[in-house]
């Protein structure tokens, strides 16, 4: 067993993200053996869900002619448009069904502002509205975090980095995570937790 201040933080294990999926991550469901296996080692495991209104500014589908992948700008910065996912109430939203569910104390749902988009656990991408996951993991005297998920190069990496900047001692665990890897966000994603003092294990 990890300490009890450690705390396992699964992101984004849905259906729409893995194989099949509307925005399938390659190799997103080889992953989930591995979560499943961690998840009787720590005391506070944590799931969060990606659970977008049908209007969520974010899908390129809501921005007439805009192609999937295509930038735009949001009140709060750049925005990637993607495909229609993870829309609340649907299959794709739904956990995939390997997943043990069971042993988690918390399910994060995020993105449900159909005005701003969610990749952090923490805070939706104004960087400033939380999702309640800090005050919960302090709480419970939780001072480190490993994360694990999809996909590495955005929720997964936006937790971690908020997570080191709110204190946590932070740990991504790449091989339990797969990345979408667009125009080079991996390695952009992996320099900016090494500078951000977040540790990449496999």
């Amino acid at each position: 067993m990890k300490p009890a201040t450690d705390a396992l933080i699964v992101i984004d294990v849905q259906n729409d993200f893995c194989p099949g999926g509307a925005l399938a991550v390659a190799g997103g469901d080889e992953i989930i053996a591995r979560i499943n296996g961690l998840m009787g080692a720590f005391a506070t495991v944590v799931l969060t869900q990606d659970w977008h209104p049908a209007d969520h500014a974010s899908f390129a589908a809501n921005h007439p002619g805009a192609a999937p992948f295509s930038l735009t700008q949001m009140p709060y910065g750049p925005q990637v448009l993607w495909p229609t996912h993870c829309v609340q109430g649907t299959k794709g939203a739904e956990f995939h069904p390997d997943l043990r569910t069971d042993p988690a104390q918390l399910i994060v749902r995020k993105g449900f502002r159909a005005g701003i988009d969610s990749y952090s656990a923490f805070f939706e991408n104004d960087r400033t509205t939380a999702t309640g996951l800090e005050g919960y993991l302090k709480n419970r005297g939780v001072t480190s975090v490993t994360l694990v998920g999809l996909a590495t190069d955005y929720c997964v990496a936006y937790s971690a980095l908020d997570a080191a900047r709110l204190g946590f001692k932070a740990t991504v665990l790449e091989g339990a995570a797969r990345a979408i890897d667009l125009n080079g966000s991996l390695a952009e994603a992996r320099d900016k937790m090494r500078a951000a003092g977040v540790a990449l294990e496999e």
